[in-house]
C-alpha cells in the first residue's frame, strides 16, 4: 500500500461535517427546523407544538417514501452542474472540515470533564445547544442562504439544506439517524459529480487540446493519459444512475447497490489506469526534460483559471483518488444504515468490492515498481557465500540501511574496554535477510542470510551512551544451517526500533492492534500529510485515524491505520492525539462493523464468483 500511496496522495475518510450535521439532524428530529420562518412547514401543516410529536412517532423510512414525492430531475441536475469545486478542492475542504470536527469534539469532552459531575443529569436538549454554540451560532437564527459547493468560502451544501427537502417537511418525518445516513449517500453522489467535472477537465482541457495532440506522438499520449476515456465514461453512467436514484424521491433508498454494481462490472478500467502508474510517472518527467515545448504548454494551460491554479500531475492522480475515497464513503455510509438491515447488506457487498479493486489497484502499482527494484537490487550483489536468487515475484524489499556490527564478546554486562564497530548494510524482505558489508562501486558483499521467519531480536537495557540504541539480532538458520548472533547499534532510538519492528513483525508492541478488538486505545489523527520516505513508513492522508501500537523518545510513531488496517512508522509532528475516549472507542466500534463477516463462507464464495467473472472481462 506504501508505494503507491507515496505516489497518489491517496484519499482520506471522509465525513460532513458531522458535528453540524448531528445537532442539525438532532434539531429536526425535535421539530426545531433551523430558520424556520413560519409557524407549520409546507408540505406537513404541523404547527411548531405538534412537531416533537411527529418526531417521536414510529415512522418508518418505507412509509416515509411513500409519503414524500419524487423531485424534478431538472433541480437535480442543476444542483450537479452548479458544483463549482474541484474534486482536488472538495476533497480538501471535507478533510480538513473532519479535522475540526474532531478537535471540537477533543475540546468539549475536556470542558464536560472539567465540569460539573452532574453534567450527564442535564437534558440532552442543554448539551446540543451547549455543543452548538462554538460551531455556527447565529446560522440557526435565520434562514440562510442555500451554499451551492459554488461558493468554495462556504461550509458543503448538506441534504437537509436543499429548499425542496426543506419544505416537504420530511425532516419532522425521518429519524436523527436517517438524516445522517441521507447526508452520507448524498456526500457520495455530490463528490461524484466534483470528481466528473475534474475529469472531464483532463480529457478535454490536456489531453484533446491541439498543440498537445501535436507534439506527444500516440505511444507517448496512451502511456501520459493511459485509458482516461473509458474511466470517463464509467464515471459518467455512474453519475447518471446516481442522478436517477435521488430524482425518484427527495429520500433517497439507497446508492450501495448501485455502487457495488459497478464495482462488481464496470470498476476494472480503474485497475487498467492505475496499473500504468510507474510508467505514466517515467513517462511525464522525461517529457518535461526533453520537450521543451510540451513543458511549456503544460506550464501555460495550468495557468488556466479553469485549472483553479492545480497542476497537471494532480489531475492525472484523479482516478486513484477516486477509488479509494469511494470506499471510505460506502464505510461512512455502512457506519449509519441498520444493523442487520438489508442496506447493510447492500453496503457491505459495495465495500467489498471496492475493497478488491483497491487492491487489484495496489498490487497492479507494486508488481511494476517491485521487478525494477529487484532487478536493481540484485545487480549490486556479490556473494561471498552460496548464492540467494534474490529476484522472485513473489518477494518485496521491507527495509534497507546501515547498522553497526558490534564486535568482541557477546555478552555485554561485563564488557570494560571500549567497543569495537563496523558497518554492515542490511536488505530485508518480506521472506528473507541479507547481510552485507558494502564495497566499491556501489557495491554489496554477501555475506550471511537467513529466512525472515527464523530471526529473533532483543533489546539491550540501558547500559550507557556506548551501548545505546544496541539490540541483539538471532539468525536461528543462517546461510551455513548454524545459529548467528549479531549485536547492532542504530543511529538512533527510533531506527533502533523500526529495525527491531521490520526484522520481528510479530514481536509484542506497547500497545495492542486493532484485531484484539479492545474497545480503546491510543489514538491520533492525521493533521498534516505525509509521504513515507522508506518502505517501513506509511504514508498519511488528512483526517486518517491511527491506532498507536508503539512509539519512540524522539519524535516517531508506528501505527495502525484504521480504515484498511495498514501498519507503518511516522513522524509524530505530523498527527494529534485523540483525547476523548468515546470517541476513540467510537472509532474502533464502527471499523469493527465496517470489516465484519456476517457469513465467511458465503463471502468467501461471492469472492470467488466476482474475481472469475473480472478476470473473464
Amino acid at each position: 500500500m506504501e508505494l503507491l500511496a507515496a505516489a497518489f496522495s491517496a484519499a482520506c475518510a471522509v465525513d460532513h461535517d458531522s458535528s453540524t450535521s448531528e445537532s442539525d439532524a438532532r434539531d429536526s428530529a425535535a421539530g426545531h427546523l433551523p430558520g424556520s420562518e413560519s409557524s407549520s412547514t409546507p408540505g406537513n401543516g404541523a404547527t411548531p407544538e405538534e412537531w416533537p410529536a411527529l418526531a417521536d412517532s414510529p415512522t418508518t423510512l418505507t412509509e416515509a417514501l411513500r409519503m414524500i414525492h419524487p423531485i424534478p430531475a431538472d433541480s437535480w441536475r442543476n444542483l450537479i452542474e452548479q458544483i463549482g469545486l474541484l474534486y482536488q478542492e472538495y476533497r480538501d475542504k471535507s478533510t480538513l472540515q473532519e479535522i475540526e470536527t474532531r478537535r471540537q469534539q477533543d475540546a468539549e469532552i475536556e470542558d464536560n470533564t472539567n465540569g460539573s459531575p452532574a453534567s450527564e443529569d442535564t437534558p440532552e436538549e442543554e448539551e446540543e445547544e451547549e455543543e452548538e454554540e462554538p460551531a455556527s451560532p447565529p446560522e440557526r437564527k435565520a434562514l440562510p442562504q442555500i451554499c451551492l459547493l459554488s461558493n468554495p468560502h462556504s461550509r458543503f451544501n448538506l441534504w437537509q439544506d436543499l429548499p425542496e427537502i426543506r419544505s416537504s417537511g420530511v425532516l419532522e418525518i425521518l429519524q436523527p439517524e436517517e438524516i445522517k445516513l441521507q447526508e452520507a449517500m448524498f456526500e457520495l453522489v455530490t463528490s461524484e459529480a466534483s470528481y466528473y467535472k475534474s475529469l472531464n477537465l483532463l480529457v478535454s482541457h490536456f489531453m484533446e487540446n491541439e498543440r498537445m495532440r501535436k507534439l506527444l506522438h500516440p505511444s507517448e499520449a496512451h502511456i501520459l493519459f493511459s485509458n482516461v476515456l473509458d474511466v470517463l465514461a464509467v464515471s459518467e453512467r455512474f453519475l447518471l444512475e446516481l442522478e436517477h436514484r435521488m430524482e425518484e424521491n427527495i429520500v433517497i433508498s439507497d446508492v450501495c447497490d448501485i455502487v457495488y454494481r459497478y464495482a462488481a462490472d464496470h470498476f476494472s478500467v480503474y485497475i487498467t489506469y492505475v496499473s500504468n502508474q510507474t510508467y505514466q510517472e517515467r513517462a511525464y518527467k522525461q517529457l518535461l526534460q526533453e520537450k521543451a515545448a510540451f513543458r511549456e504548454l503544460i506550464a501555460q494551460l495550468e495557468l488556466d483559471p479553469k485549472c483553479k491554479g492545480l497542476p497537471f500531475s494532480s489531475f492525472l492522480i484523479l482516478p486513484f483518488q477516486r477509488i479509494t475515497r469511494l470506499k471510505l464513503l460506502v464505510q461512512n455510509i455502512l457506519k449509519r444504515v441498520e444493523e442487520r438491515s438489508e442496506r447493510e447488506c447492500t453496503a457491505l457487498d459495495a465495500h467489498k468490492e471496492l475493497e478488491m479493486v483497491v487492491k487489484a489497484c495496489n498490487e497492479g502499482v507494486r508488481k511494476m515498481s517491485r521487478t525494477e527494484q529487484m532487478i536493481c537490487i540484485q545487480k549490486k550483489m556479490e556473494f561471498k557465500i552460496k548464492s540467494v536468487p534474490i529476484i522472485s515475484h513473489s518477494r518485496w524489499l521491507l527495509k534497507q540501511g546501515e547498522l553497526q556490527q558490534m564486535s568482541g564478546p557477546k555478552t555485554s554486562r561485563t564488557l570494560r574496554t571500549k567497543k569495537l564497530f563496523h558497518e554492515i548494510y542490511l536488505f530485508l524482505f518480506n521472506d528473507l535477510l541479507v547481510i552485507c558489508r558494502q564495497i566499491p562501486g556501489d557495491k554489496y558483499q554477501v555475506f550471511d542470510s537467513a529466512p525472515r521467519g527464523l530471526l529473533r531480536v532483543e533489546e539491550l537495557e540501558d547500559q550507557g551512551q556506548t551501548l545505546a540504541n544496541v539490540f541483539i539480532l538471532r539468525l536461528l538458520e543462517n546461510a551455513d544451517d548454524r545459529e548467528a548472533t549479531y549485536m547492532l547499534k542504530a543511529s538512533s532510538q527510533s531506527e533502533m526500533k523500526r529495525w527491531m519492528t521490520s526484522l520481528a513483525p510479530n514481536r509484542r508492541t506497547k500497545f495492542v492492534s486493532f484485531t484484539s478488538r479492545l474497545l480503546d486505545c491510543p489514538q491520533v489523527q492525521c493533521v498534516h500529510p505525509y509521504v513515507a520516505q522508506q518502505p517501513d513508513e506509511l504514508t498519511l492522508e488528512l483526517a486518517d485515524i491511527l491506532n498507536i501500537l508503539d512509539k519512540t523518545d524522539d519524535g516517531w510513531i508506528f501505527g495502525e491505520r484504521l480504515h484498511d488496517q495498514e501498519r507503518g512508522w511516522f513522524p509524530s509532528s505530523m498527527t494529534e492525539e485523540i483525547l476523548n475516549p468515546k470517541i476513540r472507542s467510537q472509532n474502533l466500534k464502527e471499523c469493527f462493523r465496517v470489516h465484519k463477516m456476517d457469513d465467511p463462507q458465503r463471502s468467501q464464495n461471492k469472492d470467488r464468483r466476482k474475481l472469475g467473472s473480472r478476470n473473464r472481462q
